[in-house]
């Protein structure tokens, strides 16, 4: 691990505009740079690069962060390559890890280092697996590609990780990783055993669960890590993290079945694979993809199953599709998966077959006509009967046009008549919203959200604000990145690339976000100092009118149960009285 001070120091000296435009041009634009988005593609700049605050963001696509966050997620690099890397350029000497990691174990290690613990300790063994290794070469796979995906072993001992947590086997947190397993007795064991491992890797490169694959007999073929503070399946997407740069040159991506079929396609060539983690796909996979690729191209075995898996994944796309994104399908014979595939006919071929993959609104119709008989009134009538829970959802305006063309072509109904009868239209033919894409809800901003942006944007007001305040509060993000700055404005080190150096510092925490949320507002930010003093005295005003009304609550529910006394009495009339004053001060 990194000592979080190193990494600020770095950041002190590191300049963003100077990093970032070594891979985006950048053009000056009143106090930032600006730019079109590196990681989504669009015509106009939407991303900008502040030098003032040390901080990227993109106003399109959400991405934002320091100089280290850019170079993981441009380069594919981790966060210790990439802070090592940033360190060499400006002549600063990494820290000795091995004695900080030591210091962490004695104070307890974060799940993050937990997990990059437990992969180092895989990958070490590896080398000493020969059954591994040769099921490895087998399958056609180098110690490059290996080496790439972090690909690891776990040992037949039912507690080899001993030898990765020495003192430490019986930390809370190795169950709450997902990495030991505690039966009823008590007794703890390894949840991978015999298996070669597949770290599964988040957005800035951090392991946070793993695959594992058992070498002969046994079942299940594949275990993954179960649900973890760190790991939720429906959301990752195993490989994205490696596929990135060749998404971005090809914006199209390749959703696959298997960890198998991602290392595979990498060793022939073919980096824009990813596959979902034993779950259909979801939503929220689509959304992430469609971040970062203009057409997601599903690859499915041509059997049964793969036609399932395949109505799962168009259900899913159907609310965040837009008529500039594409959905395609890609039905293999059903003797083949994508490495037997590419491995038996070759790179070009493969990608020919991915060029060529059927348009989600051929699929969809396909899939509508199965079992219907057109021939026939009944048939045609129950074909836009079954299409009523699809094309309505359609979220590109454009595409749904098409396919209620073509469900009027084969229902010979009008096409009024089809939007009618799929409730897009009401009988009186006017027309009724479309679904809604789905997306997170944002709510209206919390006091002490606002609190925090007000400080953010004018650092010299935390200067205004209690200690009191901040400690009274319930313990959360906002609370914890309320005490940082106001520490840090103590310390008379608060400055614009404070907040910054604070994202880093609290990175893979939930202040993180919060820190996030504040860099990204500044760049909205339409307060005065002036407004902002308002506003803030607006805000401690409401704090302590709560806290005084919360007080006369519980006195007046303790006198109740048990009778007053003549403290308590006098305590209750003085708050009377400061509440009073407070509504009249509110009221001016």
């Amino acid at each position: 691990m990194i000592p979080p001070s190193f990494v600020e120091q770095l950041l002190a000296r590191v300049d963003i505009v100077d990093v970032i435009e070594r891979y985006v041009p950048l053009k000056k634009g009143g106090a930032n740079y600006l730019a079109c988005c590196p990681f989504h593609n669009e015509k106009s700049p939407s991303f900008t690069v502040s030098p003032s605050k040390q901080f990227y963001h993109c106003f399109g696509c959400g991405a934002h962060g320091t100089a280290i966050g850019f170079l993981m997620e441009y380069g594919g690099t981790s966060f210790r390559d990439t802070v090592k890397e940033l360190a060499s350029q400006v002549g600063m000497q990494m820290p000795d890890e091995e004695r900080f990691d030591h210091a962490a174990h004695a104070h307890g290690q974060s799940l993050i280092e937990v997990m990059a613990t437990a992969a180092r300790f895989y990958r070490s063994q590896l080398k000493t697996a020969p059954a591994a290794i040769e099921y490895l070469k087998k399958r056609g796979l180098t110690g490059e590609i290996a080496a790439r995906f972090g690909i690891g072993y776990a040992g037949e001992d039912w507690q080899s990780l001993r030898n990765a947590f020495p003192g430490h086997y019986d930390d809370a947190a190795l169950i709450e990783a997902g990495l030991v397993i505690q039966n009823d007795a008590g007794r703890r064991y390894d949840r991978f055993r015999e298996r070669i491992t597949f770290p599964i890797l988040d957005q800035r490169g951090n392991v946070i669960g793993f695959g594992g694959r058992i070498i002969g007999a046994g079942e299940p073929k594949y275990l993954n890590s179960p649900e973890t503070p760190l790991f939720e399946k429906g959301r990752e997407l195993y490989g994205l993290w490696q596929a990135r740069q060749a998404i971005r040159e090809s914006s199209t991506v390749v959703v696959v079945e298997g960890y198998m079929d991602v290392v595979a396609l990498a060793q022939f060539g073919f980096g824009a694979a990813v596959a979902t983690l034993g779950t259909a796909t979801t939503p929220t996979h689509i959304q992430k993809l469609f971040r970062q690729a203009e057409r997601i191209v599903f690859c499915f075995d041509g059997d049964t199953a793969g036609r399932k898996a395949a109505r799962r994944a168009l259900d899913a796309s159907l609310e965040q599709l837009s008529d500039d994104k594409t959905v395609r399908f890609l039905f293999l014979p059903p003797e083949h998966d994508p490495d037997s595939y590419v491995r038996e006919n070759g790179l070009e071929a493969f990608r020919r077959a991915v060029e060529d993959a059927m348009p989600l609104t051929e699929f969809l119709m396909r899939e509508l006509r199965q079992d219907n008989d057109l021939t026939t009134a009944e048939g045609r009538a129950r074909l836009v009967h079954v299409a009523k829970d699809f094309v309505p959802r359609v979220a590109a305006p454009v595409l749904r046009l098409q396919l209620i063309r073509a469900l009027a072509e084969d229902s010979g109904l009008p096409e009024g008549q089809i939007e009618t009868a799929l409730g897009l239209k009401t009988a009186s033919g006017k027309p009724r919203k479309a679904a809604p894409r789905q997306a997170p809800r944002t709510g209206p901003v919390s006091p002490l959200r606002q609190l925090l942006r007000v400080l953010a944007a004018y650092p010299n007001l935390c200067g205004h604000v209690p200690f009191e305040v901040a400690l009274a509060l319930e313990d959360s993000p906002e609370k914890s990145a309320l005490l940082a700055l106001l520490d840090a404005f103590d310390d008379g080190a608060l400055e614009a690339r404070s907040l910054a150096m604070f994202y880093e510092r609290f990175r893979d925490t939930p202040v993180e976000a919060v820190f996030g949320d504040l860099l990204s507002a500044l760049e909205n930010n339409h307060y005065t100092e002036d407004t902002a003093t308002t506003v803030l005295s607006d805000l401690l005003l409401k704090h302590r009118l709560h806290t005084v009304e919360t007080r006369i609550a519980e006195l007046n529910q303790r006198m109740a149960s048990r009778g007053p006394n003549p403290e308590e009495l006098q305590q209750l009339q003085t708050l009377l009285k400061e509440k009073q004053k407070l509504k009249s001060g509110q009221a001016d």
